[in-house]
């Protein structure tokens, strides 16, 4: 076949691409990779109903294939459901050992359920994050969200040098991430380490990240000259 043949046989649009692929499944009603693939397909035109069912068919057909999962807790996401959202991305991890994206999704939930209502409760949910986000990153050495994320966690521990470190690790692996950058202003400047401070959060502008005012306003009173 030539490449204009081949061409030819693309989906032009995403309707087109999600009609070949409801095409598919009626030759092939059990593929769980195909209701995967009409599920990212529905998600990128935010047919979020239609997506959740299919991937809900997607598991049922091929029950290892985390990534649906991780769609599913997505969509809990979406409309505010981090409990589902945690449920999911647990099951993901259970579907595939040694799945990073689960581990670190939980993380990040985890995070997001401190709700300073409960002290001990608190602790317990940001412990329990440290230990996912540290697993998702001796299962992906790359993955520089989970080292983000992990550098928030111990912020809200109040272990700062270690939040800095793992933001290091971040920008060790993708050194323009600019969250990490941010997050090394807010570190650096709990250690009293005013010029890192003022060079990262220069770092993080430049790559169009918005730092808070009153960080910018903490940081001119340090600047020299």
């Amino acid at each position: 076949m030539s490449d204009a043949q081949q061409r030819d046989h693309l989906p032009r649009n995403a309707d087109e691409h999600i009609a070949k692929l409801r095409y598919q499944l009626t030759q092939n009603s059990e593929c769980g990779t195909t209701h995967y693939n009409l599920g990212v397909a529905l998600l990128g035109k935010q047919e979020y109903m239609e997506a959740e069912k299919v991937l809900h068919e997607a598991i049922e057909h091929s029950p290892t294939l985390a990534e649906a999962y991780v769609l599913l807790g997505g969509i809990c996401l979406q409309r505010g459901d981090l409990e589902g959202c945690f449920r999911f991305n647990q099951r993901a991890t259970k579907a595939r050992a040694g799945f990073a994206e689960g581990y670190a999704n939980m993380g990040f939930v985890l995070l997001q359920l401190v709700d300073g209502k409960d002290a001990k409760e608190d602790e317990e949910k940001v412990d329990k994050a440290i230990k996912n986000l540290k697993k998702a990153i001796i299962h992906n050495k790359y993955f520089v969200q989970a080292y983000a994320t992990l550098g928030t966690a111990y912020f809200m521990k109040g272990l700062y040098r270690e939040g800095v470190q793992a933001n290091l690790e971040a920008i060790g692996v993708q050194p323009e991430f600019p969250i990490a950058h941010n997050n090394l202003v807010v570190g650096y400047l709990e250690l009293g380490e005013y010029q890192k401070a003022i060079h990262h959060c220069d770092q993080a502008q430049r790559l169009g990240y918005d730092v808070a005012p009153d960080l910018l306003e903490e940081l001119a009173a340090h600047k020299k000259g």
